[in-house]
């Protein structure tokens, strides 16, 4: 988009670009030399302006430190060999924040101020951009309610930041999972469709209690029956039953809507791939399992794209899931989204912003 708006740069004294390792990049541990802020205020978006990226001062009576109003966003930018940086589906990442606002009671954000404050930042660090393949720059926005006040009440001022931050692979192998029965990550009416931080907060238990016991993340199922399959660990999560593409819908409001979920599925009826958005139970994954119809597992997600599960742990029991050909839809789709978003394949649903 074409835009007039003007942001204040105020750029670092002391870049860590040069200290940086760009062949040894921990997912979210090194941050990038700036950020861009706005403060919300008396109801609308203001002081807008890029900085050096460093500590914040609150007061102690923050409400989003009380009341956890605080929202987040994840995408990513890569660069081609032409040296030119693409970002994937940025107005989608927009559009799911405000949903995320609206359920939160928090302020929308404008497209302008979201698409040209994360433009112009990424522009000014754009050597912090990699370049090897399987790496990328992490784009983390996020908003978080700022009133000095102690009372149960949404929140009259906000402040939105975007860093960013180089990363390498998420997982750099197929994972384990364990079918949670007992905890609940969601339920119908609660957040489950916001990316709100309180969500986050909740899975860390009966995540950890997973990895105790030797599994890398949880098949979360619902939270009324724990019958049925939702999300995988902090992805959206996929099974191939004969021939079959299954996924959990998302108009319960459980589900967060992931965009990589939508890109696959988009990928999906590209190619003809039969796919269905329905509830998997836990008999029905246990069934495929034992009698060899599940073909493949995978979670999907802006910080994996496709995680590949090579076990699934359920009743007692571990399943080991068969060797995937190499023709594998989950190999296909995740070379097909590398390609797109390294801008070494077509764009055919113009999900790439270049610049």
């Amino acid at each position: 988009m074409k835009t007039s708006l003007a942001i204040p740069v105020k750029k670092t004294q002391s870049s860590k670009l040069a200290e940086t390792d760009f062949s040894n990049l921990v997912f979210g541990r090194i941050i990038s030399d700036h950020m861009f802020v706005a403060d919300y205020k008396n109801g609308e978006w203001t002081d807008l302006r890029i900085e050096s990226y460093a500590p914040l001062q609150l007061n102690p009576s923050n409400a989003a430190l009380h009341y956890g109003q605080s929202i987040f966003e994840g995408l990513k930018a890569y660069k081609n060999d032409a040296g030119e940086v693409l970002i994937f589906r940025p107005d989608a990442n927009w559009r799911r924040m405000n949903e995320s606002a609206e359920r939160m009671c928090m302020p929308s954000i404008p497209e302008e101020i979201f698409m040209e404050g994360m433009r112009q930042l990424i522009d000014l660090d754009r050597a912090w951009v990699p370049s090897a393949k399987g790496s990328s720059l992490y784009i983390r926005p996020y908003m978080f309610a700022t009133d000095d006040y102690i009372g149960v009440k949404p929140s009259d001022t906000y402040k939105f930041i975007i860093f960013t931050c180089p990363v390498g692979n998420y997982y750099s192998k197929p994972v384990s999972v364990k079918v949670e029965t007992k905890f609940t990550r969601a339920t119908e009416g609660g957040t489950g469709a916001a990316k709100t931080a309180g969500n986050y907060a909740a899975s860390l238990y009966p995540a950890l209690q997973a990895q105790k016991a030797g599994y890398d993340q949880l098949l979360w199922t619902d939270g009324k029956t724990h019958s049925h399959i939702e999300e995988s660990g902090t992805m959206n999560v996929m099974f191939k039953i004969n021939g079959t593409l299954i996924t959990a819908p998302t108009h319960t409001g459980t589900i967060l809507k992931g965009i990589t979920r939508d890109s696959v599925i988009q990928l999906a009826k590209d190619w003809n791939e039969p796919i269905e958005e329905r509830f998997l139970t836990v008999q029905e994954l246990k069934e495929a399992l034992e009698n060899g119809t599940l073909e493949e597992a995978f979670g999907t997600g802006t910080a994996a794209t496709i995680a590949h599960i090579q076990l699934i742990h359920i009743d007692g029991q571990d399943y080991k899931l068969p060797e995937k050909p190499a023709n594998a839809f989950s190999y296909r789709v995740l070379a097909e989204l590398d390609g797109i978003k390294y801008g070494s394949k077509e764009d055919p649903h113009h999900w790439i912003l270049k610049f």
